[in-house]
């Protein structure tokens, strides 16, 4: 594809404006965590604590904040405030639509060789080189911290220190590993929450996902629960041989409390237990209730610490990930309204909500759903494979037959009797902030059974975009391995319910299917298509963004209040109530009792801020869903909507020109890949969805070097 064939007007001064703004806000925020790294590098030297700490300490000490407001200073303030640059970035983009093809300039990666994977199999996973080398990074950070302070703490324990404390030189140096194990395990915690803010304002400023940062999550997680084990087991052997075995029961008043820290490590271990890959997968209602299990170990984690140096390290974190834990409560208790639901004969739904023409969402998004006659408690993602430009009134979920749960809904809805009303609570949908397929000149999908959703998304959008520009778009090929026949129904998908074969007019679609168990077709005649409509509901809301289409404004105004208001509490708790009797010693006031003032303090503001900005959008919410005018489905939308087509007629019906189906057989790989590499100048973005061998195999083609215009990306749903 030749980049000047595509005619790209110079856009208008405000929307310059807007990009150099944009430009800014990321150079700036880049700027600031480059130097809260640095901070982070510099703190276990002596130049911090001799030389700058008291003197960072004597400008911000008051009382209002106390020894609070140093950390506040230097590890609070910086990262909420790029998290409020970040909502402000993504609201400006929004704006700009920079996700569409006029975003398409004929760049190509520049960082492609880093973005290519460098390691795929091991405990790791698919690795690229920037993850590789940012992982490295945090490793050698933790290595130089570990080491820093602890060069620094054994060379104070000398005999004399020793002897003054009545113990062995050795007893002494395994306290303070002890102690400095924690250190290294509070450095892993301050990162650790940053990855599963579903709605986060950082994760997208570098180009990352929610979903996709889930396995930073688990690295960390790992690190630091090693960490903090070792932490709680060095000293329980350092209190058992020097007599000191009753401070496992002590819960000072003025200092650290153990019994809160054993609790706190206690309510970990059970957590991470469940998290490994095995008992995740094959127990994940078990995975799923002792995960919750985080809200003791954090709690007793600021008990066991107070709210000092290490517990405002890790508090932005746990901070944006409180409003963002919030703000999906507050969408959850609201019921959504189902339109309709495709029952296929490969034991898949296909779920139709009524959307909100203001909801907008990317391709590859996903969505939480509740469903209380399955299970009271239990979310699953599911991706959604709808497009909020080609149908702006409705919303549409893929949910494949598989697990406990999804087993259940299907019977549920393809019973003899069908329900007429079906009580379901989302949240989300939540996905790239950006999409830059659009970008390549060839897009090679692969994909392996329910796999192929996120890409029913993709090619939505580029039918959309084709009817709409009538620009050039990337040739897209789609490689599909399925196990039976049956489940070719799923290529059917990618239509749009109302949609018709005439829409891929103007879309170079080639689809390559392959059912791996059959030899020939096997197709049942009696298996249909069905088509079921839900009665709607008084209460039943259509989906909606909690915070209306001016999100990101109203979440940077969620963070930003409310942290003005929390530090307004907790300064008027410290100057007339804890000060009077403390006076910023930390010698008499409880420091258990003003870690739970602090803990109430930012609930009540999180709860506060978000609760009001929630109220004001959901009027706004209700009244376009009362513009929404519901249709009941009639006998003749139902056929349209493929409600009594034929199990045989698909996909062949809408899709046979494009489709090349073989049987008995998986797909060559490495062959496609090289078939339908084109030249060395064009762009090819080859995309996976599917089992762990097949994403392998994919990657390793993609790194082998052969074709250097391979550019991979996988898409994994882990949760």
């Amino acid at each position: 594809m030749d980049p000047e064939a595509v005619d790209i007007t110079p856009p208008p001064p405000h929307k310059q404006a807007a990009e150099t703004l944009r430009a800014a806000i990321w150079m700036l925020s880049v700027v600031i965590l480059l130097g809260y790294f640095s901070l982070l590098i510099i703190m276990p030297t002596n130049l911090y604590w001799r030389h700058w700490y008291d003197k960072i300490n004597d400008n911000v000490n008051s009382t209002y904040l106390g020894k609070q407001g140093q950390p506040f200073l230097l590890y609070f303030f910086p990262l909420l405030f790029v998290a409020v640059l970040g909502c402000v970035y993504l609201y400006l983009g929004k704006i700009l639509n920079a996700n569409t093809w006029q975003s398409k300039n004929g760049r190509k990666y520049q960082l492609a060789a880093v973005k290519k994977p460098m390691v795929v199999k091991g405990p790791l996973g698919i690795v690229s080189g920037i993850e590789l080398a940012f992982l490295l990074m945090f490793i050698a950070l933790l290595i130089w911290t570990l080491s820093t302070y602890m060069h620094d703490s054994f060379s104070t324990i000398t005999p004399e220190f020793a002897a003054t404390k009545h113990e062995k030189i050795w007893e002494a140096k395994l306290e303070s590993t002890s102690f400095l194990l924690s250190l290294a395990g509070n450095l892993c915690l301050t990162f650790l929450f940053f990855p599963v803010v579903r709605g986060s304002s950082v994760l997208p400023l570098f180009g990352l996902t929610a979903e996709g940062s889930i396995k930073y999550h688990i690295w960390i997680g790992h690190l630091m629960m090693v960490f903090f084990t070792a932490h709680g087991v060095g000293y329980i052997i350092y209190w058992a041989i020097t007599n000191q075995i009753s401070e496992v029961l002590k819960w000072e008043k003025t200092h650290v409390s153990n019994v809160a820290g054993e609790i706190s490590l206690v309510a970990g271990l059970g957590l991470w237990a469940t998290t490994f890959p095995r008992i995740r997968q094959k127990m994940f209602e078990l995975f799923f209730y002792t995960h919750h299990l985080y809200i003791l170990f954090i709690l007793f984690f600021i008990l066991h610490i107070s709210v000092g140096y290490s517990c405002i390290m890790m508090l932005p974190g746990f901070y944006l990930f409180f409003i963002d834990r919030y703000l999906r409560f507050l969408q959850s208790r609201t019921g959504v309204r189902i339109v309709s639901a495709r029952i296929l004969p490969c034991d898949t739904l296909e779920i139709n909500f009524s959307k909100s023409p203001g909801l907008s969402y990317n391709p590859t998004s996903i969505l939480f759903l509740n469903v209380p006659s399955v299970s009271k408690f239990q979310w699953h993602p599911f991706t959604i494979n709808s497009n909020s430009n080609l149908e702006p009134e409705t919303l549409s979920v893929v949910i494949k037959s598989e697990g406990s749960w999804s087993k259940k809904l299907y019977q549920m809805l393809s019973s003899s009797s069908p329900i007429d009303r079906l009580e379901v609570s989302v949240e989300g949908p939540y996905g790239p902030a950006s999409t830059h397929f659009l970008r390549h000149d060839t897009l090679v999908m692969v994909s392996g059974g329910s796999g192929i959703t996120p890409f029913i998304s993709i090619i939505r959008e580029l039918i959309y975009v084709s009817r709409e520009y009538k620009c050039m778009i990337p040739k897209v090929i789609l490689i599909c391995s399925f196990k039976n026949s049956s489940d070719l129904t799923m290529i059917d998908l990618l239509l749009p319910i109302s949609g018709t074969p005439s829409e891929f007019s103007n879309l170079q679609l080639k689809v390559e299917a392959y059912v791996t168990r059959e030899k020939e077709p096997a197709l049942d005649n009696s298996k249909l298509i069905q088509t079921i409509w839900f009665k709607p509901h008084p209460t039943d809301l259509p989906v909606s963004a909690i915070l209306g289409p001016n999100s990101w404004l109203w979440l940077a105004a969620i963070i930003s209040s409310s942290v003005i208001i929390f530090l307004i509490i907790i300064g008027l708790i410290n100057r007339y109530y804890i000060y009077p009797i403390d006076h910023n010693t930390g010698k008499v006031f409880s420091h258990s009792l003003k870690s739970v003032l602090d803990i109430l303090a930012i609930s009540i503001c999180i709860a506060a801020t978000a609760s009001a900005a929630v109220f004001w959008n959901k009027k706004q919410n209700e009244r376009e869903a009362k513009k929404i005018k519901i249709v009941e489905g009639s006998p003749e939308s139902r056929l349209y909507n493929n409600g009594d087509r034929e199990l045989e007629s698909l996909p062949h019906q809408s899709l046979v020109q494009n489709t090349n189906v073989q049987y008995g057989k998986r797909p060559d790989l490495k062959k496609l890949l090289f078939e339908y590499k084109g030249s060395s100048g064009s762009s090819v973005g080859v995309l996976v969805c599917g089992p762990k061998k097949m994403r392998h195999d994919v990657a390793t083609i993609c790194s082998s070097g052969l074709a250097d215009n391979l550019h991979f990306e996988f898409i994994s749903f882990s949760w």
